[in-house]
């Protein structure tokens, strides 16, 4: 893609309507919170001072809507006492710009490394760089200073006692990730009906995951609900795929095939009653139908041998997975220790415990080619020149530039370009609607209050729905802030435009000068998926190598950081569609073909792991070799696709050809999916081959940088560097 074709593309995403289910109770209770703290500090105080409480009521509210597994209230007090902390500092440093320049700089590159815990995180951080920034009253002392930092804070605190005292469905995200998983797993069930080898995406169960992993405190009090069905569901995606697959399964026609799509869609049935069930938090609703099928007691059933088994297995995960999710009766009623105790769920540290993870994140991005590294480098830069560049214009209110430039930037550049898009659209709109209604109310603080606090709550309305729509109602409540602040409309609104449209440019160029592309990256992230993927197949064939506990623990590791990789490939891959810049090292149909690769290894892998013997099995010594062979050939594989050569599986070939006896008679299933993934490896390996001529051409033109590096150093100079 060039510039002008991705261009066209970044103002589409940023005009876009995502299509998202709407939550206007959340919307008005953290309304609510603004107008808790704007109503009476305007009524006692002035309207000046409104408008600093305002700040800290908003940002927090803002920040309680980002997507976060912890307490929403805990969310609220952090943000709060964050935009208080930076406030008051940026308050002693304010008036001269020696000492406010470089803090600002500090503060917005520790705000752009807070993207290494998640964009939560990053996403606060940056809200503290904007409260930095702004100066609505300059306190003469620090009595003042820590006058005004306590009034924001409070707006924090506002919203944690709203979110305390009228909770709006509590776990309500958690409910939402577990049902997304299980819905997901039923849509895998219904498409392998017409096509027995259909990818499943293991996002939702990833992100099931993440919701399961909580602090002790929340332990005690999730829901019995939450606490099993993500584990059955990861158990009944290799068992459906197993099912549907004709080389271990049910034959691919005939009645064993018709039998298979109907307990494939009952089974779908199921899990997205099961689903309902948990996002409602009602009782569970089978189809009769669905029911009858699932009965596996019937004189003429047909599936035999293999298929048989996964039917069984598949009609025993669901039956679990509808008591778990049905919510009450013997589940909620089992004792204390049947349920999860300390060392039974995944566990999040909590908030006095997460400085070493903080630690170890930030540290593990401190280095020249991380995108976050790169993104606080922006932010520390940018912040500092649009201040500098924005004060001297003959326009009030000058912070308005850098506050446009650090909320629309994020450490890829699709998201920072559709978001400064989206901004300059969406405060051009509210300007104009605000504007109107101030030119026909005319000056009424009260008034204008009531306004910001009806635009705070369209724009919480409108927070998922899209950058643009959201930001129209967030520029109309600035305008109402300022208006009620005694500011001429006259006089905000084109400032408000300009310097948006300014920040927005900033932020833009500031991509340009100091990218952090990934499409140069493809190829290393397409080795760690391979490399992890090569991991995980080994420890499933240990698994049946020697059938112990602590294999299958091995495997579970494997699987999971398997997963990671895979998430980490698939957002570069999606990332570098959407750049600019020229393919290195892969084309964009080399992608492509060498994923849909792995996606066949990653499958035949699962099916295997579904067949997974008992603890009580009797080992198979032999299939060792083909695990270490494949694990060694998969390793070093992914070090040639590094380097650009061409990957090698002549160790894997030749145990495969040798493999005969007992492991293959015993066990088929296992066999043919050593034999799909010896398939899937060529298929890897024509995608990401090179022929004689291009490796020769790549020869070349890295003798050609070696040359103009030594050159380089020779006069002193250092070479240019293309795209980051």
């Amino acid at each position: 893609m060039r510039w002008l074709r991705t261009f066209g593309e970044v103002v589409r995403s940023g005009l876009t309507i995502e299509e998202t289910r709407l939550e206007p109770l959340l919307a008005l209770r953290t309304a609510a919170g603004v107008a808790l703290v704007v109503g009476p500090a305007l009524w006692l105080v002035s309207p000046a001072f409104a408008a600093s409480a305002a700040l800290g009521a908003f940002s927090a509210g803002t920040a309680t809507f980002q997507r976060t597994w912890r307490p929403r209230k805990v969310i609220a007090l952090g943000a709060g006492a964050g935009l208080a902390l930076s406030t008051f500092v940026g308050y002693l440093a304010a008036g001269r710009l020696a000492t406010f320049l470089p803090l600002l700089a500090v503060w917005a590159f520790a705000a752009g490394m807070a993207w290494a815990l998640g964009s939560t995180a990053g996403i606060v951080a940056a809200t503290t760089v904007g409260s930095m920034l702004v100066t609505v009253t300059l306190p003469t002392s620090v009595g003042l200073a820590l006058e005004h930092a306590g009034v924001i804070a409070l707006g924090g605190v506002a919203q944690a006692v709203l979110i305390l005292l009228f909770p709006i469905r509590r776990w309500g995200a958690h409910r939402d990730a577990l049902a997304d998983a299980l819905a997901a797993v039923a849509d895998y069930a219904r498409r392998l009906q017409d096509d027995p080898a259909a990818p499943f995406d293991p996002e939702p169960l990833m992100t099931a995951r993440d919701a399961a992993t909580v602090t002790p405190s929340q332990a005690r009090t999730r829901p019995p609900v939450l606490h099993g069905p993500r584990g059955l569901a990861e158990r009944i995606v290799p068992v459906v795929a197993a099912l549907a697959d004709p080389d271990v399964g049910a034959p691919a026609e005939g009645p064993g095939r018709d039998r298979v799509r109907e307990l494939l869609n009952a089974a779908a049935d199921v899990l997205d009653a099961a689903a309902r069930s948990i996002r409602r938090g009602t009782s569970t609703e089978v189809p009769p139908r669905s029911a009858d099928v699932l009965s596996l007691n019937g004189q003429g059933e047909v599936l035999e041998g293999h298929a048989r088994q996964a039917a069984e297995e598949l009609v025993k995960l669901l039956a679990e997975t509808l008591e778990v999710a049905g919510g009450v009766g013997a589940h909620e009623k089992a004792p204390a220790s049947s349920r999860p105790a300390s060392a039974q769920f995944l566990v999040r540290p909590t908030l006095f415990r997460l400085l070493p993870v903080v630690v170890r994140a930030v540290r593990r991005e401190l280095r020249r080619d991380s995108p976050v590294f790169r993104h606080a480098v922006r932010l520390a830069a940018v912040a500092p020149l649009g201040y500098l560049i924005a004060s001297p214009l003959p326009v009030g209110h000058g912070y308005w530039a850098p506050i446009a430039s650090v909320m629309v930037m994020r450490p890829d550049f699709h998201r920072t370009y559709a978001r400064a898009v989206g901004r300059l659209a969406g405060t051009l709109a509210g300007v104009a609607l605000a504007t109107g209604m101030v030119r026909a109310l005319g000056p009424d603080a009260q008034v204008f209050g009531a306004l910001a606090v009806v635009s705070a709550a369209l724009s919480y309305t409108l927070l998922r729905t899209g950058y643009a729509y959201s930001q129209c109602f967030t520029a109309a409540y600035v305008v109402f802030l300022l208006g009620m602040g005694g500011h001429a409309w006259e006089q905000t609104v084109p400032e408000r435009v300009v310097l948006t449209l300014l920040g927005g440019a900033l932020a833009m160029l500031a991509y340009v000068v100091f990218p952090a592309w990934e499409t140069p990256r493809l190829t290393s992230r397409l080795a760690d998926w391979f490399a992890a993927n090569g991991r995980y197949a080994a420890a499933v064939l240990r698994g049946y190598a020697e059938p112990t506990r602590e294999h299958r623990a091995d495997m579970r590791g494997a699987l999971l950081a398997s997963r990671e990789a895979r998430a980490a490939w698939q957002e570069a891959y999606d990332q570098a569609r959407q750049e600019p810049v020229r393919p290195r090292g892969l084309t964009s149909r080399e992608a492509e073909e060498a994923q849909e690769a792995l996606k066949g290894f990653d499958r035949a892998t699962m099916l295997m792991e579904s067949h997974l013997l008992g603890a009580d099995s009797r080992p198979a010594p032999e299939v060792e070799r083909f695990a270490e062979a494949l694990e060694a050939n998969t390793a070093q594989a992914a070090e040639d696709m590094r380097e650009h050569r061409n990957p090698d599986w002549g160790r894997v070939a030749e145990v495969l050809d040798t493999w005969e006896g007992a492991a293959g008679d015993r066990s088929p299933v296992l066999r043919r999916g050593a034999e799909l993934q010896k398939k899937a490896l060529d298929n890897l390996a024509t995608a990401v081959s090179r022929t004689p001529l291009e490796r020769d051409v790549g020869s070349a033109r890295e003798e050609q940088r070696v040359r103009a590096a030594l050159a380089s150093e020779g006069d002193g100079s250092t070479p240019a560097r293309g795209g980051g």
